[in-house]
């Protein structure tokens, strides 16, 4: 369709970078956030950026969760938003099925595929819920519809949907909260050790740490003594130099013993 895609290498603060790469001829951004180095962006320049380009920003949040404490990507410019929901009520299931979160603007909601269910009344008056929106192949003609799928992920779906209606709006701030207090306690941990050097300015729960020796080693030497102590960079991207590179994460089940034994592990090994 003649569509170029161009991807930008990742970097702990790339907006400067995404915002020079914006022209006339792009079509829509995409950027990530949390990144792959933790890092929290506000995405706001890069919205102004893109829409005065006559672009659409998507922006994907890798950790739901993050959304209790951040600020939304609605409220920062964002058109479309996909999000992953794994953390709220689900397991990890070896890496999938997950859930899948989707939200767009008002605008581009007949765009949207699946189906949109809306809040309504019955005729007793009742609460109820209804398909407002069905652009699925089973509903309108093929060549109309704007999705043609046959599997959904409905039980990780239900457990999302649960998991959330017990959480609530202040209990899901709580635990982002307590995400967050836990990454900046093992921040701290970690940034006390000799040769350890935090790289993630603004992070929720995941950062990285440069090591005085290959991170891949690091991990395995520390998994010997059953302790996780995160995933080296070489691992996602083992062409980029940054073999002493450490992602590092925190969420509310962290205990504070947990910090204690990896600060402890980590500093015996990079001694």
């Amino acid at each position: 369709v003649g569509v170029e895609t161009q991807v930008l290498p990742a970097a702990v603060d790339a907006e400067a970078d995404v915002i020079a790469q914006i022209g006339p001829d792009t079509a829509c951004v995409v950027v990530q956030t949390p990144n792959v180095f933790g890092t929290a962006t506000d995405v706001t320049k890069i919205a102004e950026a893109a829409h005065a380009a006559g672009a659409l920003l998507i922006v994907v949040v890798t950790e739901a969760v993050s959304m209790g404490l951040l600020k939304s990507p609605g409220e920062m410019g964002a058109d479309i938003v996909a999000a992953e929901g794994q953390s709220i009520g689900n397991a990890l299931n070896f890496g999938g099925p997950y859930v899948g979160l989707f939200a767009c603007r008002e605008k581009l909601v007949r765009q949207m595929p699946g189906r949109l269910t809306g809040e309504t009344v019955d005729a007793d008056g009742a609460r109820g819920f209804v398909l407002t929106l069905s652009t699925r192949e089973q509903h309108i003609r093929r060549d109309k519809a704007t999705s043609n799928i046959c599997t959904n992920s409905g039980l990780c779906t239900l457990a999302f949907t649960i998991h959330m209606s017990l959480l609530g709006e202040t209990g899901l701030r709580k635990m982002a909260l307590l995400n967050h207090e836990k990454a900046l306690a093992t921040r701290d941990a970690l940034a006390a050790i000799p040769g350890v050097e935090v790289l993630t300015p603004r992070f929720f729960n995941e950062f990285a740490v440069r090591l005085p020796k290959p991170a891949a080693e690091v991990v395995e030497q520390l998994a010997q003594h059953r302790i996780l102590a995160g995933v080296p960079y070489s691992r996602l991207s083992p062409d980029a130099g940054m073999d002493d590179v450490l992602l590092v994460a925190a969420t509310e089940m962290t205990t504070d013993g947990d910090i204690k034994i990896l600060a402890s592990g980590l500093a015996k090994v990079c001694a």
